[in-house]
């Protein structure tokens, strides 16, 4: 990218995996430095210079970034909390972004900044001992429950889980794979996932389709469970489209589900993006 190392870009690409043309899991290495400790849910900094260049898919950004200043955007950790060595991050082109097709255009070995800190109380250890999860997403609002399942997760353990995601289309539903083998082997997990494009799709799509908040509405979950998710025996996290989380926080809100905050313990967590 630069000729000389920019002291800022502390942090290296192992792994660029293309999910497909608008989604990759990239995985980062610090570059001599220790990885910092993370709980399952939080997110980390990761940045590039604005002269970095853009991926080929990218258009004009809205405000064009200074050469030399650093664009700096929070995205939620992937990989599992026990792993020190390296962090993944399950990103989506934003077109017009100023970060994102500049993190679509990186290579394995290219430099980049990784914050040392990780911040976020988008996290297993809000909820009350003793109650269910379930965790709602839409795209790569994924990213932090697969952190919190392939750290936290105890297969036949008392606590259940669901996972339900949505996305445009079957190749979108990242880390599709490994949920249904966690589903597969471990008896308290549920994974559900649906698509809204199923015009798309060159092979029929014989699973869910609609948004991801119909699964709930459904009651897909309970169907699984054998019971009924209520506010006290289950929390509820949300991450990813805006108007998914309205629309899932008033549903919720119309059953006795309040949000969660810093000085008022609610069932409902959110992560917005």
């Amino acid at each position: 990218m630069n000729d000389k190392p920019n002291p800022k870009l502390n942090a290296v690409v192992l792994l660029k995996e293309d999910l497909s043309p608008r989604y990759m899991i990239l995985r980062v290495a610090s570059a001599g430095w220790q990885l910092p400790d993370f709980i399952p849910g939080q997110f980390a900094v990761l940045g590039l210079p604005g002269s970095a260049p853009r991926c080929a898919l990218s258009t004009p950004e809205l405000e064009p970034s200074a050469p030399n200043d650093l664009i700096r955007r929070a995205y939620s950790v992937a990989s599992s909390s026990m792993i020190n060595e390296y962090m993944d991050f399950y990103v989506g082109l934003v077109s017009t972004g100023a970060l994102t097709p500049r993190l679509f255009a990186l290579n394995v070995g290219d430099a980049l900044f990784l914050g040392p800190r990780v911040a976020g109380m988008f996290t297993l250890d809000q909820v009350a001992e003793g109650k269910n999860v379930v965790m709602i997403a839409t795209g790569t609002g994924l990213a932090p429950y697969m952190s919190m399942m392939t750290s936290e997760l105890t297969c036949g353990g008392p606590r259940r889980y669901a996972v339900l995601h949505g996305a445009y289309h079957s190749w979108d539903l990242a880390y599709r794979s490994e949920l249904l083998n966690m589903q597969h082997l471990c008896e308290n997990f549920t994974y559900i996932a649906t698509i809204d494009q199923p015009k798309d799709e060159p092979i029929p799509w014989n699973g869910h389709v609609g948004w991801v908040q119909d699964l709930w509405k459904a009651g897909l979950v309970a169907k699984a469970w054998g019971f009924t998710p209520t506010k006290d025996n289950t929390d509820v996290f949300l991450c990813g489209n805006p108007a998914m989380i309205n629309e899932m926080v008033g549903i919720l809100a119309a059953n006795g589900y309040c949000e969660h905050t810093r000085k008022t313990p609610g069932q409902i967590h959110i992560e917005r993006f």
